[in-house]
């Protein structure tokens, strides 16, 4: 391994040692307790050393974003070897879940909590890909009937909030009013409900 390939590798393992404490300590203690000097305490660096990483907190926050999303895509991405659009459909909703239940603390951060950071922008092009995915997969079951009608960005942003409802309750433990051992095939109940609503296919 040559002299530059080692200090790149070095450095991304730096970089994301930064972004895992800084995870690490959001989700055990919030946003607030989050910054620059708590992360090199943790890490026993100075906070010089993180500022040739990040500029600053905000940055930090949108790198998790981004990663966040990055790994959100991937679990979007498993519909894609289904061919019937509405099956596609509850594939999204159902992979929606699977990622909020093992990447709960992704998941607050980027549905969750209320959104302090300036760098958040119109550029973040992770988010808007991850929400167009869900609209291209609408807009397939639209174009082949399966949903008889309906905007397309109205219908997926009823589509967000329902599962995004879901997802909340499961992991802030409010589903605990119904027993454990029937909570699995209520959450398939309710995904099957939302189907129903909105999608046709013969025979139905």
């Amino acid at each position: 391994m040559g002299i530059q390939e080692r200090k790149e590798r070095e450095k991304a393992h730096m970089r994301q040692m930064i972004l895992e404490t800084a995870l690490a300590i959001f989700q055990a203690e919030g946003f607030d307790k989050v910054s620059v000097r708590a992360i090199a305490d943790r890490i026993e660096y100075s906070p010089a050393t993180l500022y040739l990483y990040f500029k600053n907190k905000d940055d930090i926050f949108y790198a998790l974003h981004e990663e966040g999303f990055r790994r959100f895509i991937e679990y979007q991405r498993r519909a894609d070897v289904l061919d019937d659009p509405a099956q596609r459909l509850k594939k999204m909703g159902q992979d929606y879940l699977n990622f909020a239940v093992e990447n709960p603390e992704y998941y607050d951060l980027m549905f969750i909590m209320a959104a302090p950071m300036r760098e958040v922008s119109q550029e973040w092009s992770c988010g808007k890909e991850a929400f167009e995915n869900l609209v291209k997969g609408v807009q397939d079951c639209l174009e082949s009937g399966q949903i008889l009608s309906g905007n397309v960005h109205t219908v997926s942003l009823g589509i967000w909030a329902f599962v995004h409802g879901l997802a909340s309750l499961l992991l802030r433990g409010r589903l605990q009013i119904i027993p454990e051992e029937q909570r699995e095939k209520a959450i398939e109940a309710a995904l099957e409900y939302l189907d129903a609503l909105l999608t046709h296919r013969p025979g139905r």
